[in-house]
């Protein structure tokens, strides 16, 4: 098989195993996030290194909620400076930081994603978070986590620190793919599943929230007929929503 049907098939079949066995903690997951919007709330999400594509995942685009807020902290993230990002989010202290300028409050959600679930910037957000009464979802591979130390105090992982953790049910050292005469594995496929599970955590909340007879508020595609649409949820949220 060549490694360009040998990744399709993993991401396949890590899809697959996503959808049977996580379905239960998705679920709760989109419950919590439709019990939040019902409420006047907000779903919050966060990743370091490559997993703030999953925050970025739920915010300002076509069919996504327009109560969704993704916590983007550049230093963090890979645009500025990559390596640097790569000490960082070891580093203890800067998650109260970050959250501190975000109005996040009591009854939202937060989803926490991070494949290896040890470094110390995503455990602390969670317990940061659980400290305000918000509820927390950690999108993680679990397998993975628990083949290296915690690098927080606690010594715990995401996993562990979490109200519930949806397992990304990933390869070890995210790189699915083998190739004949290299010594390395390529492909990393979690960033493709913790979108595909974020996407289902809101999905399902929509669809809750659209049983009760609430009428979610959801960005329409601006390629289309969504601009005066999408112009009355930004004039709503913008003075609420920080990146807008």
């Amino acid at each position: 098989m060549s490694a360009y049907d040998t990744f399709v098939s993993s991401a396949r079949n890590q899809f697959d195993r996503v959808a049977e066995s996580q379905r239960a903690v998705i679920i709760t997951a989109g419950e919590w996030v439709a019990e939040a919007l019902a409420a006047d709330g907000f779903l919050y999400a966060f990743g370091t290194g490559h997993s703030h594509m999953v925050a970025e995942e739920i915010f300002y685009r076509a069919g996504h909620l327009a109560r969704a807020i993704p916590i983007l902290e550049e230093t963090l993230m890979m645009h500025l400076h990559a390596v640097e990002a790569t000490h960082l989010e070891r580093k203890t202290g800067l998650a109260k930081q970050i959250l501190d300028v975000y109005p996040a409050k009591s009854g939202d959600v937060l989803v926490v994603a991070s494949n290896g679930g040890r470094n110390a910037v995503p455990i602390e957000m969670v317990l940061e978070a659980k400290a305000r009464g918000i509820r927390t979802v950690a999108i993680t591979n679990v397998d993975q986590s628990f083949r290296w130390p915690s690098r927080h105090a606690s010594g715990k992982r995401l996993a562990e620190v979490a109200d519930i953790t949806i397992d990304n049910c990933g390869v070890d050292g995210d790189a699915a793919v083998s190739l004949n005469g290299f010594p390395h594995r390529v492909g990393p496929p979690s960033t493709i599943t913790g979108i595909l599970i974020i996407n289902l955590i809101v999905i399902h909340a929509i669809d809750l929230l659209v049983q009760r007879g609430v009428d979610p508020e959801v960005y329409i595609s601006s390629n289309t007929n969504g601009d005066n649409h999408n112009d009355r949820l930004l004039e709503k949220y913008k003075s609420q929503i920080r990146h807008l």
